[in-house]
């Protein structure tokens, strides 16, 4: 028998050998790549020790996982990897009055974090990767974030661990007295053994643990031996924070937990320079407060560039070109601000005195902060430079020594010319992060590389530092331990080593023995052949495979609540449907190695099966992964001179069919709804039996404004006839003509159809998409070269105008122009600045409403690629001016996301995704409330799972305008009735449908 066939014998849970999982997992988020043996994702922890056990049997290395988000390299490797984070990710108990609680080790950070607000209680150590990192790699690595200043590392919170060892021995370990290691020992076997070789390493090294460990608040490389000190309690189970995984598997930790903060204050101190910042620092953390970190200039300019840091958080910055970020708790309000005024009180008498700014808005107060948090996405891709990496990206030295180290530090980097560098950190802990552009591409860069980390490795530890002082050593430092320990505490590593794991199998080649920093590296390898594809990726220099290896593995789409992406992962918790799952398969399928059939490849079109191509990942990745170009540029080559599933002729040429229905929209009706007729049809369409059909209108929008009489006044705007709003719900652009009208506009629709092509785009049809897009910019030829705006109504549709044309058509004069003029009705009416009470002061007209009107609320579901390219703040600010109290969902994707949710197969994610966040948003409104929808997708889905009838920006704003005001023809309000009927006829099916399967 196989190792394969046994673990799926006897492991409950998903085991894993294909090209598919190994591919996902062949990476972390650092410089290295290693191909797994294979992933077991265990559905209980008795599970995952069985799969030890099987692994035991076969001398197969073990690698636990969490969120995978290790920089170091610990968490790739040869080995079988436990992925815990699928299902073993519960709170098993809370004791609010010890402050204490019992978690399995792959439960998210923020998830825990949110069951237990009900206590008003939190874990201490918060990463930057809050929102992703698990229990269990946090214990392993030792992680600590900002919060670290107060509450110190995770070996700080952990009170005892289950831990697993490679032969078999199950226990708890935590602090231990005398008399509980007398009766360990008394008791023999293996755990006493174990006891007792830890007591003798203790006892007969105890000097050279207490003199060769820096006595700094960041120090995380290393086994932390000095645990197992009398003074600490002989600590086994802080012992092996920070171990790895390569002495144990962590089964169970019960951890410390901290009050919740009640109120937080900031201030900021800006500095002439970043060393400046540094000296300050012990002055600045006297004050004792939560989180004391530091920033220069240049990750400033990179959030900027990035688009993380908005204006208004720009002007909160005093001014400086360095900068700490001073975080104050307290119980009320007024105790947080008073310790920030005491902080700026007392920095006046500094010699010179820093700049401050105290951050009043706790909104704008966190979006600030994010900045800092973004540090890792924002230096990544840097414009106009090199690509950076990790590699020496976190060391640690006293922090009242941290001015000098960064001089010195700013020095080695000019000797080596990697720059521009950005630093910044946990300054009031002396940690330092930054991303250096290594050359790690060829041998000579490789080579750099390797002397530079010497260098920097020689000179934290001449300032009494840690080479790591958050990310851990894993294959990135480990070869460096010795000249930070010495040759005499690296053998003890190697002792503890042998008496946890005798068989060398646990995470072998990190810490112990290990694997030199220049082998294994990714980019070494990665010289692959570029292919020619349809768009352009200019972010990415025009090449394919850089875009495939854009991910730096940060795990921001494997979030499971606000933002939008990554929707399918949050539905199925599988790594290959995250966006970084993905991601690895494009880069494994350029590599050739693991996936070896190229555009063929069955493994990676599986893994964008599930990918809604919502462009939630191009905006929010840290690094602007583009799944949903991806996904379109891998369908055009997969399916090359090759049969494309029925959805792609059905729903991919959808324009087509619709000016088909349009000679005969109730016939079309008819024929598609018909009992039987309409499963067939369903069925030879690639479409999902538990969708309902839109039901064409019987007049489309274009045909209604042909015959109506023509309007010569007025500032001309150009109304974009897209397919959805044309044929399907025409009295949006119907209300639409009213409020533009009313805003003092001549509206010009275009005398025979355009189209964006995003059907085409979305099922991978690349040369038809580019050819409508040709087409549609010929169209508007003249209204582009004057500057006309040029409005999209349907979100998806003008996001295909701003971004993917100007990727598929580089070269086409037109479609620059086209980008330029492309607008949503709210960035018109906002530019105006057009009210609903009337002109704002220097604008020449203003939409007029009568004063005595209630009070307008509306829940707004902004549609993903709204979100991803356009944004929705100037829907808000325009809803404000007109007197609407609108809430922004922060619901994710509503599950439709076009012909996704409408394919067969698909349905039960898209409604696992709707019932994640849409739909119970919508269904807690208030009746009052009016559903904003701008998206024909996000409309679909809503009423598919509600009773809501949710309306259009241009609906909401035309309702406001007086009665009076409407064309000659009855405009927005001369609905169609037949469209109403079917509609509702439709809804009550579909919300029949969806009581069923609630029940």
């Amino acid at each position: 028998m196989t190792l394969q066939d046994a673990l799926k014998a006897e492991v409950d849970g998903e085991v894993r050998f294909d090209a598919g999982s190994r591919a996902a997992y062949a990476h972390d988020s650092s410089n290295y790549r290693r191909p797994p043996v294979g992933v077991v994702v265990p559905h209980s922890v008795d599970a995952a020790a069985a799969a030890v056990a099987v692994c035991h049997r076969y001398r197969v290395p073990v690698l636990s996982r969490g969120g995978g988000t290790s920089l170091a390299g610990q968490c790739c490797n040869e080995a079988v990897v436990i992925d815990w984070s699928k299902y073993c990710n519960r709170l098993l108990s809370v004791d609010p009055d010890a402050r204490t609680a019992v978690v399995e080790p792959g439960i998210c950070l923020d998830d825990l974090n949110s069951q237990l607000s009900e206590h008003r209680l939190m874990v201490g150590p918060k990463p930057s990767t809050h929102d992703t990192c698990t229990i269990g790699g946090m214990i392993g690595n030792d992680s600590c974030g900002a919060s670290a200043q107060a509450y110190g590392k995770m070996t700080d919170s952990v009170v005892r661990l289950e831990v697993l060892t490679y032969d078999g021995l199950r226990m708890w370990v935590g602090e231990t007295s005398d008399a509980e290691y007398e009766r360990i020992v008394a008791e023999g076997g293996r755990r006493a053994e174990i006891y007792r070789d830890l007591r003798a390493l203790r006892d007969q090294n105890m000097a050279l643990i207490r003199t060769r460990y820096p006595d700094i608040p960041r120090r995380v490389s290393g086994y932390s031996l000095d645990q197992l000190l009398p003074e600490n309690g002989f600590h086994v189970g802080r012992a092996l924070v920070g171990s790895e995984s390569t002495l144990v598997t962590v089964l169970h930790a019960e951890i410390s937990l901290v009050p919740v903060p009640d109120h937080q204050s900031l201030v900021v101190l800006g500095y002439d320079d970043i060393e400046s910042a540094g000296d300050a620092v012990p002055e600045i953390a006297a004050y004792r407060p939560l989180a004391l970190e530091g920033m220069d200039d240049y990750l400033l300019d990179l959030a900027r560039m990035s688009h993380l840091a908005s204006g208004t958080v720009l002007e909160e910055m005093p001014e400086g070109s360095g900068w700490l970020m001073v975080r104050f708790g307290g119980d009320t309000r007024a105790e947080a601000d008073d310790k920030a005024r005491a902080l700026i009180e007392g920095t006046r008498d500094a010699s010179p005195p820093p700049r401050c700014a105290f951050v009043h808005d706790p909104e704008e107060e966190e979006r600030l902060w994010k900045v800092r948090e973004a540090g890792l996405g924002a230096t990544a891709y840097p414009p106009h430079h090199r690509d950076t990496h990790e590699g020496w990206e976190d060391a640690a030295v006293p922090p009242d020594r941290l001015g000098s180290y960064l001089r010195d530090f700013r020095s080695l980097i000019r000797e080596y010319d990697y720059r521009p560098v950005t630093l910044y950190g946990h300054f009031g802990q002396g940690c330092v992060h930054t991303r250096i552009p290594f050359d790690l591409s060829d041998d000579e860069g490789v080579r750099r590389y390797r002397q530079f980390a010497i260098r920097a490795a020689e000179l934290v530890s001449d300032y009494g530092g840690s080479l790591s002082g958050e990310h851990g050593d894993g294959q990135s430092r480990g070869e460096l331990l010795p000249i930070m320990f010495g040759d005499d505490v690296v053998r003890l590593f190697r002792r503890t080593k042998r008496i946890f794991d005798p068989d060398e199998r646990m995470n072998p080649g990190r810490v112990v023995d290990p694997l030199p920093i220049n082998e294994y590296l990714d980019l070494h390898s990665y010289h692959p052949p570029e292919p020619s594809t349809h768009f352009s990726y200019p972010e990415d220099g025009g090449h394919f495979s850089h875009a495939a290896a854009r991910c730096v593995g940060i795990g921001k789409c494997r979030s499971s609540s606000g933002g939008v992406m990554c929707p399918s992962y949050r539905a199925t918790r599988e790594e290959e449907h995250s966006t970084r799952g993905r991601a690895r398969l494009l880069d494994e399928m350029m590599r050739g190695d693991v996936i070896d059939d190229g555009w063929r490849s069955e493994e990676v079109k599986d893994a964008l099966d599930l990918c809604l191509a919502c462009k939630g990942c191009r905006s929010e990745c840290p690094v602007n992964v583009d799944m949903a170009t991806y996904k379109a540029e891998f369908l055009s080559h997969h399916y090359a001179g090759r049969k494309r599933p029925m959805s792609h002729y059905s729903m991919g040429w959808l324009p087509v069919w619709a000016r088909a229905a349009a000679v005969a929209p109730r016939l079309a009706n008819t024929a598609l709804n018909l009992p039987g007729l309409n499963r067939v049809v369903k069925r030879v369409g690639g479409i999902d039996q538990e969708r309902q059909l839109p039901r064409f209108a019987s007049e489309r929008f274009t045909d209604w404004f042909r015959r109506r009489p023509r309007r010569t006044a007025g500032t001309p705007v150009v109304l974009f006839p897209d397919t959805f709003t044309n044929n399907f719900h025409p009295h949006i652009a119907q209300a639409a003509v009213r409020v533009l009208e009313a805003a003092g506009h001549r509206v010009v629709v275009p005398p025979r159809p355009v189209c964006c092509g995003l059907t085409w785009i979305s099922t991978g049809q690349l040369d038809q998409a580019k050819k409508r897009l040709r087409r549609t910019a010929e169209m508007l030829e003249p209204a582009l070269r004057a500057g006309v705006p040029v409005i999209g109504l349907e979100p998806s549709c003008t996001a295909v105008l701003r971004a993917d044309a100007p990727e598929l058509l580089p070269d086409d004069p037109l479609v620059p122009l086209l980008r330029e003029t492309a607008r949503t009705l709210a960035e018109v009416l906002d530019e105006e600045q057009a009210t609903l009470g009337g002109p704002s002061p220097g604008a020449s007209h203003g939409l007029v409403a009568g004063l005595d009107r209630d009070p307008v609320r509306a829940l707004a579901q902004p549609h993903c690629h709204q979100h991803a390219i356009m944004g929705f703040d100037a829907d808000a600010r325009v809803l404000r001016r007109a007197g609407v109290d609108v809430e922004v969902l922060d619901a994710g994707c509503c599950g439709l996301a076009g012909n996704f949710g409408f394919e067969s197969g698909h349905h039960e994610v898209s409604v696992t995704i709707a019932e994640q966040g849409v739909w119970p948003a919508v269904r807690d409104a208030d009746d009052s409330t009016a559903i904003l929808a701008d998206g024909f997708s996000c409309r679909t889905q809503i009423e598919a799972g509600t009773d809501a009838r949710p309306k259009h920006l241009a609906e909401i704003l035309a309702d406001l305008l007086p009665e009076g005001d409407e064309d000659s023809e009855g405009g927005e309000r001369a609905k169609d009735a037949d469209r109403s009927k079917d509609e509702q006829r439709a809804k009550d099916g579909q919300r029949r449908s969806g009581a069923e399967r609630r029940a």
